[in-house]
């Protein structure tokens, strides 16, 4: 597990390696991933926007950015946690992925990011 706090919110991240499929005559490899995002401050906020860069062993960028999270936008009292399901599709065995969250502090209306922590991507098969 990968954890990172920023401005008291903690980002926990868990991946997993779902298998492998053909697509468009390419190989395509299914990773998942589970994230809670834990308000440790003192005060209510709420995750309004996602940034995401996907990398892949083969040099690839992918740059994802979008409202919320699987179509919700949290709002976390201090104390509280939301945690959600995704995935990603990658042309190599190997990746990885980090980005942002953009937040909303209700107490002092100002927006801020929550920086989501580098996690790695890979398929067991593929470790040396």
């Amino acid at each position: 597990m990968v954890q990172q706090v920023t401005s008291g919110i903690k980002i926990s991240v868990e991946t997993t390696y779902e298998g492998s499929f053909y697509k468009n005559y390419k190989i395509q490899y299914a990773f998942g991933y589970t994230i809670t995002i834990e308000n440790q401050s003192k005060d209510s906020v709420q995750l309004n926007a996602r940034h995401w860069e996907i990398l892949d062993a083969l040099n690839n960028v992918e740059t994802v950015t979008g409202e919320g999270v699987i179509g919700e936008k949290p709002v976390l009292k201090p104390g509280e946690s939301h945690t959600y399901t995704s995935g990603c599709l990658l042309t190599s065995p190997f990746g990885a992925m980090q980005g942002y969250y953009s937040m909303i502090n209700f107490t002092t209306t100002k927006r801020f990011e929550v920086a989501i922590p580098s996690f790695k991507l890979s398929a067991p098969f593929a470790i040396n």
